[in-house]
Protein backbone atom coordinates (compact mmCIF):
# COMPACT_ATOMS: atom_id res chain seq x y z
CA UNK A 1 0.00 0.00 0.00
CA UNK A 2 1.62 3.59 -1.02
CA UNK A 3 0.77 6.32 0.31
CA UNK A 4 1.31 8.64 -2.63
CA UNK A 5 1.33 8.11 -6.43
CA UNK A 6 3.31 10.50 -8.76
CA UNK A 7 1.94 10.38 -12.42
CA UNK A 8 4.30 11.31 -14.96
CA UNK A 9 2.97 11.72 -18.60
CA UNK A 10 5.06 9.87 -20.55
CA UNK A 11 3.18 11.37 -23.67
CA UNK A 12 5.16 12.06 -26.70
CA UNK A 13 5.20 16.32 -26.19
CA UNK A 14 6.16 15.36 -22.64
CA UNK A 15 8.67 12.99 -23.26
CA UNK A 16 10.12 15.47 -26.01
CA UNK A 17 10.34 17.42 -23.00
CA UNK A 18 12.55 15.13 -20.58
CA UNK A 19 9.44 14.04 -18.88
CA UNK A 20 11.69 10.61 -19.02
CA UNK A 21 14.75 12.08 -17.31
CA UNK A 22 12.51 13.34 -14.79
CA UNK A 23 10.85 9.93 -13.62
CA UNK A 24 14.69 8.49 -13.43
CA UNK A 25 15.39 11.37 -10.92
CA UNK A 26 12.25 11.32 -9.22
CA UNK A 27 12.80 7.46 -8.57
CA UNK A 28 16.69 8.08 -8.05
CA UNK A 29 15.63 10.57 -5.12
CA UNK A 30 12.81 9.16 -3.70
CA UNK A 31 15.07 5.73 -3.28
CA UNK A 32 17.60 8.36 -1.31
CA UNK A 33 14.95 9.57 0.84
CA UNK A 34 13.70 6.05 1.31
CA UNK A 35 10.39 6.28 0.23
CA UNK A 36 10.32 3.96 -2.22
CA UNK A 37 7.93 1.61 -0.19
CA UNK A 38 6.06 4.45 0.15
CA UNK A 39 5.27 6.45 -3.03
CA UNK A 40 4.97 4.77 -6.41
CA UNK A 41 6.09 6.36 -9.62
CA UNK A 42 3.46 6.00 -12.62
CA UNK A 43 4.58 6.87 -16.54
CA UNK A 44 0.78 7.57 -18.33
CA UNK A 45 -0.43 8.50 -21.20
CA UNK A 46 -1.30 12.21 -22.40
CA UNK A 47 -2.86 14.53 -19.86
CA UNK A 48 -4.31 16.66 -22.66
CA UNK A 49 -2.60 20.11 -21.27
CA UNK A 50 0.58 20.04 -23.68
CA UNK A 51 1.20 23.38 -23.44
CA UNK A 52 2.25 23.05 -19.74
CA UNK A 53 4.37 19.84 -20.05
CA UNK A 54 5.91 18.30 -18.76
CA UNK A 55 3.60 17.30 -16.75
CA UNK A 56 3.16 15.60 -13.07
CA UNK A 57 0.30 15.26 -10.87
CA UNK A 58 0.92 13.98 -7.35
CA UNK A 59 -1.98 12.13 -5.27
CA UNK A 60 -3.55 11.76 -3.26
CA UNK A 61 -3.53 15.62 -3.00
CA UNK A 62 -4.21 16.28 -6.84
CA UNK A 63 -1.41 18.30 -7.20
CA UNK A 64 -0.87 19.96 -10.56
CA UNK A 65 2.94 20.44 -11.49
CA UNK A 66 3.58 21.97 -14.69
CA UNK A 67 6.17 22.20 -16.75
CA UNK A 68 8.38 20.67 -14.38
CA UNK A 69 12.07 20.56 -14.87
CA UNK A 70 14.80 17.57 -13.81
CA UNK A 71 16.53 20.51 -11.38
CA UNK A 72 12.62 20.92 -9.96
CA UNK A 73 13.14 17.32 -8.64
CA UNK A 74 14.77 17.38 -5.52
CA UNK A 75 12.85 19.96 -4.42
CA UNK A 76 9.28 18.17 -5.03
CA UNK A 77 10.62 14.74 -3.10
CA UNK A 78 12.08 16.89 -0.56
CA UNK A 79 9.04 19.36 0.46
CA UNK A 80 5.83 16.97 -0.74
CA UNK A 81 7.01 13.41 -0.62
CA UNK A 82 8.86 13.81 2.39
CA UNK A 83 7.09 16.43 4.69
CA UNK A 84 4.12 16.99 3.02
CA UNK A 85 4.58 20.67 1.53
CA UNK A 86 2.92 21.39 -1.38
CA UNK A 87 5.53 23.12 -4.02
CA UNK A 88 3.21 26.22 -4.53
CA UNK A 89 5.75 27.99 -7.16
CA UNK A 90 5.17 24.89 -10.05
CA UNK A 91 1.81 24.82 -9.39
CA UNK A 92 -0.33 25.23 -12.40
CA UNK A 93 -1.66 28.83 -11.49
CA UNK A 94 -5.36 27.94 -12.35
CA UNK A 95 -5.34 25.81 -9.71
CA UNK A 96 -4.14 28.03 -6.59
CA UNK A 97 -6.59 30.41 -5.11
CA UNK A 98 -6.50 32.23 -1.97
CA UNK A 99 -7.91 29.63 -0.07
CA UNK A 100 -7.56 25.95 -1.45
CA UNK A 101 -5.73 23.83 -4.65
CA UNK A 102 -8.40 23.60 -6.94
CA UNK A 103 -8.41 20.11 -8.75
CA UNK A 104 -7.54 19.84 -12.40
CA UNK A 105 -10.96 18.97 -13.27
CA UNK A 106 -12.23 22.21 -12.02
CA UNK A 107 -10.08 24.25 -14.25
CA UNK A 108 -11.62 25.72 -17.69
CA UNK A 109 -9.48 23.47 -19.73
CA UNK A 110 -10.83 20.52 -18.40
CA UNK A 111 -14.20 21.06 -16.75
CA UNK A 112 -15.89 21.17 -19.94
CA UNK A 113 -14.38 17.99 -21.13
CA UNK A 114 -16.81 15.00 -20.96
CA UNK A 115 -14.00 11.81 -21.63
CA UNK A 116 -14.38 8.77 -23.18
CA UNK A 117 -12.01 7.77 -25.53
CA UNK A 118 -9.40 9.31 -23.25
CA UNK A 119 -10.56 8.34 -20.13
CA UNK A 120 -7.41 6.29 -19.12
CA UNK A 121 -4.85 8.47 -20.67
CA UNK A 122 -3.38 10.47 -18.11
CA UNK A 123 -4.86 8.12 -15.37
CA UNK A 124 -3.13 4.52 -16.01
CA UNK A 125 -0.11 3.10 -17.09
CA UNK A 126 -0.17 1.93 -20.83
CA UNK A 127 2.51 -0.54 -19.84
CA UNK A 128 0.11 -2.23 -17.17
CA UNK A 129 -2.52 -4.51 -18.60
CA UNK A 130 -3.45 -5.31 -14.72
CA UNK A 131 -3.77 -1.32 -14.12
CA UNK A 132 -6.50 -1.18 -17.60
CA UNK A 133 -8.30 -4.28 -15.82
CA UNK A 134 -8.81 -2.40 -12.54
CA UNK A 135 -10.29 0.36 -14.80
CA UNK A 136 -13.15 -1.89 -16.13
CA UNK A 137 -10.80 -2.87 -18.79
CA UNK A 138 -11.95 -6.45 -20.79
CA UNK A 139 -15.48 -6.35 -19.15
CA UNK A 140 -17.24 -5.64 -22.18
CA UNK A 141 -15.10 -8.21 -24.38
CA UNK A 142 -16.12 -10.58 -21.90
CA UNK A 143 -20.05 -8.92 -21.39
CA UNK A 144 -20.40 -9.57 -25.29
CA UNK A 145 -18.55 -13.10 -25.69
CA UNK A 146 -20.99 -14.26 -22.47
CA UNK A 147 -23.93 -12.38 -22.74
CA UNK A 148 -24.62 -11.02 -26.23
CA UNK A 149 -24.60 -13.00 -29.94
CA UNK A 150 -22.74 -10.58 -32.47
CA UNK A 151 -26.14 -9.86 -34.25
CA UNK A 152 -26.95 -7.89 -30.37
CA UNK A 153 -23.34 -6.42 -30.34
CA UNK A 154 -23.45 -4.95 -33.95
CA UNK A 155 -27.70 -3.37 -32.90
CA UNK A 156 -26.09 -1.51 -29.65
CA UNK A 157 -23.53 -0.13 -31.77
CA UNK A 158 -26.08 1.19 -34.19
CA UNK A 159 -28.30 2.19 -31.66
CA UNK A 160 -25.52 4.53 -29.52
CA UNK A 161 -25.49 6.54 -33.16
CA UNK A 162 -21.54 6.20 -33.18
CA UNK A 163 -20.07 7.56 -36.41
CA UNK A 164 -16.98 7.01 -37.06
CA UNK A 165 -14.63 9.63 -36.41
CA UNK A 166 -11.64 9.41 -38.96
CA UNK A 167 -13.07 12.03 -41.02
CA UNK A 168 -16.57 10.62 -43.03
CA UNK A 169 -18.75 10.29 -40.12
CA UNK A 170 -20.04 7.21 -41.51
CA UNK A 171 -22.99 5.24 -38.89
CA UNK A 172 -20.32 2.73 -37.10
CA UNK A 173 -23.09 -0.02 -36.54
CA UNK A 174 -24.20 -0.11 -40.29
CA UNK A 175 -20.50 -0.86 -41.06
CA UNK A 176 -20.27 -3.45 -39.01
CA UNK A 177 -23.40 -5.24 -40.21
CA UNK A 178 -22.37 -4.94 -43.70
CA UNK A 179 -19.20 -7.38 -42.92
CA UNK A 180 -21.17 -9.36 -41.10
CA UNK A 181 -23.32 -10.05 -43.54
CA UNK A 182 -21.17 -11.69 -46.19
CA UNK A 183 -20.16 -14.97 -45.36
CA UNK A 184 -16.59 -15.64 -46.32
CA UNK A 185 -13.88 -18.16 -44.65
CA UNK A 186 -12.15 -15.74 -43.28
CA UNK A 187 -12.42 -11.80 -42.30
CA UNK A 188 -10.58 -9.03 -40.90
CA UNK A 189 -10.91 -5.81 -38.36
CA UNK A 190 -8.47 -3.16 -39.50
CA UNK A 191 -7.76 0.12 -37.20
CA UNK A 192 -6.34 2.99 -39.05
CA UNK A 193 -4.15 4.37 -36.88
CA UNK A 194 -2.26 6.07 -39.99
CA UNK A 195 -2.93 10.38 -38.81
CA UNK A 196 -1.55 12.44 -41.43
CA UNK A 197 -3.07 15.53 -40.53
CA UNK A 198 -0.83 18.55 -39.50
CA UNK A 199 -0.93 19.16 -36.14
CA UNK A 200 -3.39 16.17 -35.43
CA UNK A 201 -2.29 13.80 -32.32
CA UNK A 202 -5.36 12.24 -31.22
CA UNK A 203 -5.25 9.01 -32.48
CA UNK A 204 -0.96 8.89 -31.30
CA UNK A 205 -2.37 9.99 -27.59
CA UNK A 206 -4.94 7.03 -27.28
CA UNK A 207 -2.25 4.56 -28.30
CA UNK A 208 0.54 5.73 -26.28
CA UNK A 209 -1.95 6.44 -23.28
CA UNK A 210 -4.29 3.41 -23.05
CA UNK A 211 -3.87 1.04 -26.10
CA UNK A 212 -5.25 -1.72 -24.47
CA UNK A 213 -9.12 -0.01 -25.48
CA UNK A 214 -8.18 -0.49 -28.85
CA UNK A 215 -7.32 -4.30 -28.68
CA UNK A 216 -10.67 -4.89 -26.80
CA UNK A 217 -12.66 -3.08 -29.32
CA UNK A 218 -11.13 -4.62 -32.17
CA UNK A 219 -11.81 -8.03 -30.26
CA UNK A 220 -15.71 -6.93 -30.00
CA UNK A 221 -15.87 -5.75 -33.53
CA UNK A 222 -13.75 -9.11 -34.74
CA UNK A 223 -17.17 -11.29 -32.75
CA UNK A 224 -19.57 -8.99 -34.05
CA UNK A 225 -18.59 -9.02 -37.46
CA UNK A 226 -16.95 -13.05 -37.96
CA UNK A 227 -13.57 -11.65 -38.10
CA UNK A 228 -10.63 -14.03 -35.96
CA UNK A 229 -8.07 -11.91 -37.24
CA UNK A 230 -7.10 -7.86 -37.11
CA UNK A 231 -4.49 -5.88 -38.27
CA UNK A 232 -3.39 -2.33 -36.97
CA UNK A 233 -1.62 0.21 -39.19
CA UNK A 234 0.44 2.87 -37.27
CA UNK A 235 2.76 4.98 -38.48
CA UNK A 236 6.51 4.27 -38.08
CA UNK A 237 7.01 8.00 -36.69
CA UNK A 238 5.12 6.51 -33.50
CA UNK A 239 7.87 4.78 -32.32
CA UNK A 240 6.50 5.20 -28.19
CA UNK A 241 2.83 4.58 -29.83
CA UNK A 242 3.99 1.15 -31.79
CA UNK A 243 6.18 -0.03 -28.76
CA UNK A 244 3.36 0.31 -25.60
CA UNK A 245 1.04 -1.28 -28.30
CA UNK A 246 3.16 -4.23 -28.92
CA UNK A 247 3.59 -4.66 -24.79
CA UNK A 248 -0.41 -4.53 -24.53
CA UNK A 249 -0.80 -6.98 -27.42
CA UNK A 250 1.94 -9.58 -26.06
CA UNK A 251 0.42 -9.01 -21.73
CA UNK A 252 -3.61 -9.67 -23.88
CA UNK A 253 -2.42 -13.10 -25.61
CA UNK A 254 -0.31 -14.01 -22.31
CA UNK A 255 -3.33 -13.25 -20.29
CA UNK A 256 -5.80 -15.18 -22.89
CA UNK A 257 -7.77 -12.16 -24.39
CA UNK A 258 -6.64 -12.72 -27.62
CA UNK A 259 -5.97 -15.73 -28.86
CA UNK A 260 -7.70 -19.06 -28.93
CA UNK A 261 -10.78 -19.23 -26.82
CA UNK A 262 -10.72 -16.55 -25.33
CA UNK A 263 -13.20 -16.43 -21.94
CA UNK A 264 -13.74 -19.76 -23.00
CA UNK A 265 -16.29 -18.87 -25.32
CA UNK A 266 -14.99 -20.64 -28.73
CA UNK A 267 -13.48 -17.18 -30.35
CA UNK A 268 -10.32 -16.98 -31.78
CA UNK A 269 -8.91 -13.45 -32.58
CA UNK A 270 -5.76 -12.17 -32.65
CA UNK A 271 -3.95 -8.85 -33.69
CA UNK A 272 -0.83 -7.62 -35.39
CA UNK A 273 0.88 -4.27 -36.23
CA UNK A 274 1.70 -3.18 -39.68
CA UNK A 275 3.80 0.06 -39.35
CA UNK A 276 3.20 2.98 -42.52
CA UNK A 277 6.17 4.93 -44.14
CA UNK A 278 4.08 7.87 -43.38
CA UNK A 279 2.31 8.57 -46.32
CA UNK A 280 -1.08 10.36 -45.81
CA UNK A 281 -2.97 8.93 -48.84
CA UNK A 282 -2.44 5.42 -46.58
CA UNK A 283 -5.32 7.25 -44.47
CA UNK A 284 -7.84 5.98 -47.21
CA UNK A 285 -9.11 2.73 -46.11
CA UNK A 286 -8.50 0.82 -49.47
CA UNK A 287 -4.52 2.63 -49.71
CA UNK A 288 -4.39 1.73 -46.19
CA UNK A 289 -5.13 -2.03 -46.88
CA UNK A 290 -2.94 -2.46 -49.90
CA UNK A 291 -0.32 -1.04 -47.48
CA UNK A 292 -0.65 -3.95 -45.10
CA UNK A 293 -1.10 -6.46 -48.30
CA UNK A 294 2.67 -5.19 -49.01
CA UNK A 295 1.89 -3.24 -52.06
CA UNK A 296 2.24 0.45 -52.77
CA UNK A 297 -0.62 2.51 -50.90
CA UNK A 298 -2.59 3.29 -53.92
CA UNK A 299 -6.55 3.54 -53.48
CA UNK A 300 -8.67 0.91 -55.38
CA UNK A 301 -11.93 1.92 -56.94
CA UNK A 302 -15.08 1.62 -55.17
CA UNK A 303 -17.12 -0.39 -55.73
CA UNK A 304 -16.52 -3.60 -54.25
CA UNK A 305 -16.42 -1.79 -50.75
CA UNK A 306 -13.96 -3.16 -48.20
CA UNK A 307 -16.99 -4.88 -45.89
CA UNK A 308 -17.26 -7.39 -49.63
CA UNK A 309 -13.45 -7.44 -50.92
CA UNK A 310 -11.07 -5.66 -48.57
CA UNK A 311 -7.90 -7.04 -47.07
CA UNK A 312 -6.62 -10.29 -48.79
CA UNK A 313 -9.91 -9.79 -50.96
CA UNK A 314 -11.45 -10.52 -47.82
CA UNK A 315 -14.96 -8.93 -46.02
CA UNK A 316 -13.17 -6.28 -43.65
CA UNK A 317 -14.19 -3.78 -41.58
CA UNK A 318 -12.13 -1.03 -40.55
CA UNK A 319 -12.07 1.94 -38.11
CA UNK A 320 -9.65 4.68 -37.13
CA UNK A 321 -8.61 4.60 -33.08
CA UNK A 322 -10.87 7.40 -31.82
CA UNK A 323 -13.64 5.19 -33.37
CA UNK A 324 -12.54 1.73 -31.49
CA UNK A 325 -11.95 3.80 -28.01
CA UNK A 326 -15.50 4.34 -27.57
CA UNK A 327 -16.63 1.09 -28.08
CA UNK A 328 -15.54 -1.03 -25.14
CA UNK A 329 -17.49 2.25 -23.21
CA UNK A 330 -21.21 2.18 -25.31
CA UNK A 331 -20.93 -2.03 -24.15
CA UNK A 332 -20.81 -1.22 -20.58
CA UNK A 333 -22.68 1.53 -20.38
CA UNK A 334 -25.21 1.24 -22.41
CA UNK A 335 -25.90 2.71 -26.33
CA UNK A 336 -28.72 5.13 -24.38
CA UNK A 337 -25.90 6.41 -22.48
CA UNK A 338 -23.48 7.50 -25.39
CA UNK A 339 -26.61 8.53 -27.41
CA UNK A 340 -27.98 10.95 -24.55
CA UNK A 341 -24.48 13.10 -24.84
CA UNK A 342 -24.04 15.21 -28.23
CA UNK A 343 -26.58 16.31 -30.93
CA UNK A 344 -29.57 14.45 -32.72
CA UNK A 345 -27.49 13.37 -35.22
CA UNK A 346 -24.09 13.81 -33.77
CA UNK A 347 -23.90 10.89 -31.04
CA UNK A 348 -20.98 11.04 -28.33
CA UNK A 349 -18.11 13.02 -27.71
CA UNK A 350 -15.48 14.29 -30.06
CA UNK A 351 -11.67 14.59 -29.54
CA UNK A 352 -9.72 17.13 -30.81
CA UNK A 353 -5.85 18.32 -31.35
CA UNK A 354 -6.20 21.98 -30.90
CA UNK A 355 -3.38 24.11 -31.84
CA UNK A 356 -1.93 27.20 -33.36
CA UNK A 357 -2.35 30.63 -31.89
CA UNK A 358 -4.14 29.69 -28.97
CA UNK A 359 -3.40 29.48 -25.51
CA UNK A 360 -3.76 26.31 -23.68
CA UNK A 361 -3.02 23.75 -26.86
CA UNK A 362 -3.52 19.41 -25.93
CA UNK A 363 -5.99 17.38 -26.51
CA UNK A 364 -9.42 18.20 -25.71
CA UNK A 365 -12.73 15.51 -25.56
CA UNK A 366 -15.89 17.72 -25.63
CA UNK A 367 -19.54 16.71 -26.27
CA UNK A 368 -20.86 16.90 -29.96
CA UNK A 369 -22.60 20.72 -30.37
CA UNK A 370 -20.15 22.56 -28.66
CA UNK A 371 -19.72 25.73 -29.91
CA UNK A 372 -16.20 26.73 -31.54
CA UNK A 373 -16.63 29.59 -29.04
CA UNK A 374 -16.69 27.58 -25.93
CA UNK A 375 -14.02 25.82 -27.40
CA UNK A 376 -11.55 28.73 -28.14
CA UNK A 377 -12.37 31.35 -25.35
CA UNK A 378 -13.43 29.28 -22.58
CA UNK A 379 -11.03 25.70 -23.35
CA UNK A 380 -8.63 26.92 -24.85
CA UNK A 381 -7.93 30.00 -23.32
CA UNK A 382 -8.39 32.61 -25.99
CA UNK A 383 -5.67 33.79 -28.46
CA UNK A 384 -2.46 34.92 -26.60
CA UNK A 385 -0.96 38.70 -27.06
CA UNK A 386 -4.67 40.01 -27.17
CA UNK A 387 -5.28 39.57 -30.70
CA UNK A 388 -8.46 38.46 -32.76
CA UNK A 389 -9.81 35.45 -33.50
CA UNK A 390 -9.76 35.06 -37.68
CA UNK A 391 -10.73 31.38 -38.27
CA UNK A 392 -10.22 27.89 -37.43
CA UNK A 393 -8.92 25.20 -39.72
CA UNK A 394 -10.57 21.72 -39.09
CA UNK A 395 -10.48 18.65 -40.79
CA UNK A 396 -6.90 19.56 -41.84
CA UNK A 397 -6.08 18.89 -45.62
CA UNK A 398 -9.31 17.69 -46.42
CA UNK A 399 -11.04 19.97 -44.60
CA UNK A 400 -12.13 24.15 -44.67
CA UNK A 401 -12.53 26.78 -42.69
CA UNK A 402 -14.50 28.35 -39.67
CA UNK A 403 -14.39 31.84 -39.74
CA UNK A 404 -15.11 34.67 -36.76
CA UNK A 405 -18.57 34.95 -37.56
CA UNK A 406 -19.67 31.69 -37.44
CA UNK A 407 -17.62 31.46 -33.87
CA UNK A 408 -21.23 29.68 -32.37
CA UNK A 409 -22.01 26.95 -34.80
CA UNK A 410 -21.97 23.89 -32.73
CA UNK A 411 -19.29 21.41 -34.11
CA UNK A 412 -20.94 18.04 -35.00
CA UNK A 413 -20.67 16.93 -38.32
CA UNK A 414 -23.80 18.06 -39.99
CA UNK A 415 -23.53 21.81 -39.26
CA UNK A 416 -19.69 21.64 -40.81
CA UNK A 417 -20.21 20.30 -43.29
CA UNK A 418 -23.51 23.03 -43.72
CA UNK A 419 -21.15 25.67 -43.57
CA UNK A 420 -18.48 23.73 -46.25
CA UNK A 421 -16.36 22.47 -43.89
CA UNK A 422 -15.62 18.66 -41.91
CA UNK A 423 -15.15 17.22 -38.68
CA UNK A 424 -12.05 15.38 -40.28
CA UNK A 425 -9.57 13.11 -37.87
CA UNK A 426 -10.17 16.46 -35.28
CA UNK A 427 -7.27 18.45 -35.87
CA UNK A 428 -8.15 22.42 -35.04
CA UNK A 429 -5.75 24.70 -35.80
CA UNK A 430 -7.07 28.38 -34.52
CA UNK A 431 -5.77 31.46 -37.12
CA UNK A 432 -5.62 35.44 -35.99
CA UNK A 433 -5.26 38.41 -37.86
CA UNK A 434 -1.64 37.80 -38.56
CA UNK A 435 -2.20 34.88 -40.75
CA UNK A 436 -3.06 35.26 -44.34
CA UNK A 437 -6.20 32.58 -45.50
CA UNK A 438 -4.42 32.58 -49.09
CA UNK A 439 -1.23 31.66 -47.18
CA UNK A 440 -3.15 28.75 -45.51
CA UNK A 441 -4.53 27.11 -48.26
CA UNK A 442 -0.91 27.37 -49.94
CA UNK A 443 0.31 25.68 -46.81
CA UNK A 444 -2.39 22.81 -46.97
CA UNK A 445 -2.34 22.44 -50.84
CA UNK A 446 1.53 22.23 -50.82
CA UNK A 447 1.00 18.92 -47.99
CA UNK A 448 -1.47 17.47 -50.32
CA UNK A 449 0.04 18.06 -53.29
CA UNK A 450 3.52 15.95 -51.74
CA UNK A 451 1.20 13.39 -50.79
CA UNK A 452 -0.96 12.47 -53.86
CA UNK A 453 0.13 8.94 -54.64
CA UNK A 454 -0.04 9.98 -58.75
CA UNK A 455 -2.62 7.23 -59.59
CA UNK A 456 -5.48 9.70 -60.99
CA UNK A 457 -4.69 13.00 -62.70
CA UNK A 458 -6.97 14.97 -61.28
CA UNK A 459 -5.18 14.88 -57.96
CA UNK A 460 -2.10 14.78 -59.33
CA UNK A 461 -1.96 16.81 -62.02
CA UNK A 462 -4.92 19.34 -60.89
CA UNK A 463 -3.41 20.15 -57.11
CA UNK A 464 0.10 20.97 -58.45
CA UNK A 465 -2.08 23.48 -61.30
CA UNK A 466 -4.17 25.22 -58.38
CA UNK A 467 -0.71 25.35 -55.98
CA UNK A 468 1.06 27.24 -59.57
CA UNK A 469 -2.40 29.46 -59.64
CA UNK A 470 -2.03 30.43 -55.69
CA UNK A 471 1.46 31.70 -56.24
CA UNK A 472 0.53 33.68 -59.08
CA UNK A 473 -2.07 35.06 -56.54
CA UNK A 474 1.04 35.52 -53.65
CA UNK A 475 3.15 36.94 -56.51
CA UNK A 476 0.36 40.08 -57.15
CA UNK A 477 0.43 38.36 -60.69
CA UNK A 478 -3.11 37.51 -60.83
CA UNK A 479 -5.97 38.70 -62.21
CA UNK A 480 -9.47 38.29 -60.80
CA UNK A 481 -10.25 35.92 -63.79
CA UNK A 482 -7.59 33.55 -62.20
CA UNK A 483 -9.94 33.49 -58.99
CA UNK A 484 -12.81 32.05 -61.15
CA UNK A 485 -10.40 29.73 -63.03
CA UNK A 486 -9.10 28.83 -59.49
CA UNK A 487 -12.66 27.90 -58.24
CA UNK A 488 -13.71 26.41 -61.45
CA UNK A 489 -10.91 23.64 -60.76
CA UNK A 490 -11.54 23.10 -57.39
CA UNK A 491 -14.84 21.90 -58.52
CA UNK A 492 -13.29 20.15 -61.40
CA UNK A 493 -10.62 18.01 -58.94
CA UNK A 494 -13.43 17.09 -55.95
CA UNK A 495 -15.99 15.73 -58.78
CA UNK A 496 -13.34 13.62 -60.86
CA UNK A 497 -10.29 12.33 -58.39
CA UNK A 498 -10.38 8.25 -57.68
CA UNK A 499 -10.59 8.67 -53.48
CA UNK A 500 -11.40 11.12 -50.79
CA UNK A 501 -7.80 12.91 -50.51
CA UNK A 502 -7.93 14.14 -54.07
CA UNK A 503 -12.24 14.87 -53.51
CA UNK A 504 -11.15 16.50 -50.78
CA UNK A 505 -7.77 18.11 -51.67
CA UNK A 506 -9.90 21.50 -53.00
CA UNK A 507 -11.28 22.16 -49.65
CA UNK A 508 -9.28 24.84 -47.79
CA UNK A 509 -9.07 26.52 -51.07
CA UNK A 510 -12.91 26.23 -51.66
CA UNK A 511 -13.60 27.31 -47.77
CA UNK A 512 -10.96 30.66 -48.23
CA UNK A 513 -12.44 31.57 -51.53
CA UNK A 514 -15.93 31.08 -49.61
CA UNK A 515 -15.13 33.57 -46.66
CA UNK A 516 -11.74 35.64 -46.95
CA UNK A 517 -12.37 36.36 -50.85
CA UNK A 518 -11.74 40.33 -50.01
CA UNK A 519 -8.32 38.67 -48.88
CA UNK A 520 -7.72 37.15 -52.44
CA UNK A 521 -9.25 40.12 -53.78
CA UNK A 522 -6.38 42.71 -52.40
CA UNK A 523 -3.88 39.93 -53.77
CA UNK A 524 -4.75 40.18 -57.12
CA UNK A 525 -6.57 44.02 -57.46
CA UNK A 526 -4.91 45.97 -54.45
CA UNK A 527 -1.32 43.87 -54.91
CA UNK A 528 -1.23 43.70 -50.98
CA UNK A 529 -1.37 41.29 -48.25
CA UNK A 530 -3.52 42.44 -45.80
CA UNK A 531 -1.70 40.29 -42.85
CA UNK A 532 1.23 41.20 -43.94
CA UNK A 533 2.54 37.73 -45.18
CA UNK A 534 3.18 37.66 -48.51
CA UNK A 535 6.51 38.39 -49.03
CA UNK A 536 6.26 39.75 -53.03
CA UNK A 537 3.48 41.69 -51.46
CA UNK A 538 4.82 43.60 -48.99
CA UNK A 539 6.75 46.55 -48.87
CA UNK A 540 8.76 48.10 -45.78
CA UNK A 541 9.06 51.86 -44.73
CA UNK A 542 10.82 54.30 -42.29
CA UNK A 543 8.24 56.32 -39.64
CA UNK A 544 10.32 59.73 -40.22
CA UNK A 545 9.15 60.92 -36.61
CA UNK A 546 10.37 57.51 -35.03
CA UNK A 547 13.61 56.97 -36.68
CA UNK A 548 16.95 58.37 -34.75
CA UNK A 549 19.26 57.95 -37.39
CA UNK A 550 21.19 55.18 -35.34
CA UNK A 551 22.20 53.21 -38.64
CA UNK A 552 21.55 49.95 -37.10
CA UNK A 553 19.24 49.17 -39.97
CA UNK A 554 21.59 50.46 -42.57
CA UNK A 555 23.95 48.44 -40.79
CA UNK A 556 22.31 44.93 -40.74
CA UNK A 557 20.17 45.54 -44.09
CA UNK A 558 21.71 42.35 -46.56
CA UNK A 559 21.54 43.84 -49.79
CA UNK A 560 22.14 47.78 -48.55
CA UNK A 561 18.54 49.16 -48.97
CA UNK A 562 18.83 51.49 -46.57
CA UNK A 563 20.96 54.56 -46.69
CA UNK A 564 20.84 57.82 -44.22
CA UNK A 565 23.04 59.93 -42.61
CA UNK A 566 23.81 59.42 -38.58
CA UNK A 567 21.30 61.30 -36.61
CA UNK A 568 19.42 61.59 -39.94
CA UNK A 569 15.93 59.82 -41.07
CA UNK A 570 16.92 56.83 -43.20
CA UNK A 571 15.08 55.50 -46.29
CA UNK A 572 14.74 52.03 -47.97
CA UNK A 573 15.07 51.20 -50.99
CA UNK A 574 12.43 49.17 -52.48
CA UNK A 575 13.77 47.92 -55.02
CA UNK A 576 16.97 46.22 -53.40
CA UNK A 577 15.04 45.27 -50.76
CA UNK A 578 14.23 41.73 -50.59
CA UNK A 579 11.61 41.39 -48.06
CA UNK A 580 14.18 39.90 -45.20
CA UNK A 581 12.51 41.77 -41.78
CA UNK A 582 15.89 41.76 -40.74
CA UNK A 583 15.81 45.73 -40.36
CA UNK A 584 12.34 45.57 -38.59
CA UNK A 585 13.71 42.99 -36.41
CA UNK A 586 17.24 45.01 -35.79
CA UNK A 587 14.91 48.87 -35.12
CA UNK A 588 15.00 49.55 -31.09
CA UNK A 589 12.57 52.47 -32.20
CA UNK A 590 9.81 50.90 -33.85
CA UNK A 591 10.77 52.85 -36.90
CA UNK A 592 10.13 50.30 -39.33
CA UNK A 593 6.88 49.07 -40.61
CA UNK A 594 5.85 46.98 -42.92
CA UNK A 595 2.86 46.80 -45.47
Amino acid sequence: MYRSHVLVCGGTGCTSSNSQAIIETLEAQIAEKGLSEEIKVIRTGCFGLCALGPIMIVYPEGSFYSQVQVEDIPEIVEEHLLKGRIVTRLLYDETVTETEIKSLNDTNFYAKQERVALRNCGVIDPENIDEYIAYDGYQALAKCLTEYSPEQVVQVIKDSGLRGRGGGGFPTGLKWSFTAANAADQKYVVCNADEGDPGAFMDRSVLEGDPHCIIEAMAICGYATGATEGYVYVRAEYPIAVNRLQIAIDQAREYGLLGKNIFDSGFDFDLHIRLGAGAFVCGEETALMTSIEGNRGEPRPRPPYPAVKGLFGKPTTENNVETFANVPQIILKGAEWFASMGTEKSKGTKVFALGGKITNTGLVEIPMGTTLREIIEEIGGGIPGGKKFKAAQTGGPSGGCIPAHLMDTPIDYDNLTAIGCMMGSGGLIVMDEDNCMVDIAKFFLDFTVDESCGKCTPCRVGTKRLREMLDKITDGKATLEDLDKLEELCNYIKANSLCGLGQTAPNPVLATLKFFRDEYEAHVIEKRCPAGVCKKLLSYSIVEDLCKGCTACARKCPVGAISGAVKQVHTIDNEKCIKCGVCMDTCKFNAIIKK
